[in-house]
């Protein structure tokens, strides 16, 4: 999602810039060190905000504009992505 962001507003021809790899590598920092392990829940329904105030405002910017777009570029993962969310919502 980071990529798509970075791509259409930086315009970075070959990878990410800067700020958006700064992101990307604090995202997955965050997420490796995630208390609920592969039982994390989506950000929106999860109880604890592991991403400090100002990277999670970002990182909402980026879900914000790359979610609808994740149709197009992955397919697949968008689709997993839906189906686990409707799922978590059944559930709770």
């Amino acid at each position: 999602m980071i990529r798509i962001y970075c791509h259409s507003h930086h315009r970075g021809a070959d990878g990410l810039c800067p700020d958006c790899l700064a992101l990307q590598t604090y995202a997955h920092v965050r997420l490796e060190r995630c208390r609920f392990g592969d039982k994390k829940p989506t950000c929106q329904r999860c109880p604890v905000h592991c991403y400090r105030p100002e990277l999670r405002q970002k990182i909402q910017e980026v879900m914000r504009y790359a979610g609808p777009r994740m149709l197009w570029h992955h397919p697949v993962d968008a689709i997993w992505h839906l189906w686990k969310v409707a799922r978590s919502r059944l559930v709770h």
